[in-house]
């Protein structure tokens, strides 16, 4: 079948000039993206220190004077834009995977910049999360062609979406209100969980305007449908909340650890928002869905080493961790 081969063979034959620019784009989002964490944390400890400001960490906003801190969130607005775009030349298999790309490149300007501690156990972490997230992304299906915002509309109203979207924001207000202010200093998973729950949200409206747009510069007005205003609204209020908990857990914890967690929380919980807003795993086999799952006992793994050795110092105390 001439239709499969070419089809099957279109990852060596070349890439079309739109997957490469969405590649470059891509990259180009993590660099910016993995840089922006580290020039966000040297803002808010310039702030923290200069003028006795309060620290973003326990309710200070004094970090919003600073401009590093401006320059840390214009970098991660010009990363998000880039990722943004990207998605509207390249598909989900190309894009996604690279993310990974900023947990490295914010953990090695860490470790050179702030001078923050990352043993090579703490470095396996990172490979881990990768090698987990591009399983899971590599074996994922493709996306379904959408052709109008009200068709993702119909699929975001759906009554198992919608249950979704009721359990998340049951559980950000537990996080926010009952949690935050018992162990929002000593627990990350607190700040990051508030995070990564509303950007699950926040992506599928994001893919939702990106839809939109891209329907609409090519000729089909989405603009006049209240539904794109309405995802609209969505992701502005989920970016604000997720700027302001991810500035607070920045401000608390180690960014090496910070990094990973959140990327890794926050691609699962899309993961799993995607596959039950738009069914993914209805066009999937047993032997593709239970390699993603591999892939998410990896990301696990990253992350519980990162824990457990960001502050080590020597390969004796990883011989103690393994006794322990």
């Amino acid at each position: 079948d001439g239709g499969s081969a070419s089809g099957g063979g279109r990852w060596y034959t070349g890439m079309s000039s739109d997957n490469i620019k969405g590649l470059v784009l891509a990259i180009s989002s993590s660099l910016f993206i993995g840089a922006s964490f580290i020039i966000k944390k040297k803002g808010l400890k310039k702030a923290a220190s200069s003028s006795g400001g309060v620290r973003a960490g326990v309710g200070g906003y004094s970090y919003l004077y600073e401009p590093l801190w401006w320059v840390g969130m214009i970098t991660m607005v010009v990363g998000e834009v880039a990722n943004f775009v990207a998605y509207a030349f390249a598909p989900a298999i190309l894009v996604t995977p690279l993310g990974a790309l900023s947990i490295i490149i914010s953990a090695v300007l860490a470790h050179v910049m702030l001078r923050e501690k990352l043993h090579i156990f703490g470095i396996l972490g990172c490979v881990l999360c990768v090698v987990g997230s591009t399983t899971i992304v590599l074996h994922a299906p493709q996306e379904r062609q959408i052709e109008s915002v009200t068709e993702v509309w119909g699929l975001a109203t759906e009554p198992a979406f919608m249950c979704y979207v009721g359990v998340v924001l049951a559980i950000v207000a537990l996080l926010v209100f009952k949690f935050v202010p018992l162990y929002g200093q000593t627990h990350v998973m607190v700040y990051i969980g508030v995070c990564s729950l509303v950007g699950s949200i926040s992506v599928m409206s994001v893919k939702a305007l990106g839809i939109a747009l891209k329907l609409t510069f090519s000729g089909t007005n989405q603009l006049i449908y209240p539904q794109t205003w309405a995802f609209s609204m969505v992701v502005i209020s989920c970016i604000i909340t997720q700027m302001n908990y991810l500035n607070k857990a920045l401000d608390t914890f180690n960014t090496a650890v910070v990094s990973p967690i959140y990327y890794t929380m926050f691609t699962s919980l899309t993961i799993l928002a995607s596959v039950i807003m738009f069914k993914d795993w209805d066009r999937q086999n047993p032997t593709q869905i239970v390699t993603e799952m591999c892939g998410v006992v990896t990301i696990f793994s990253g992350t519980f080493l990162l824990h457990k050795t960001k502050d080590m110092a020597d390969g004796t105390t990883f011989f103690l961790f393994l006794r322990w």
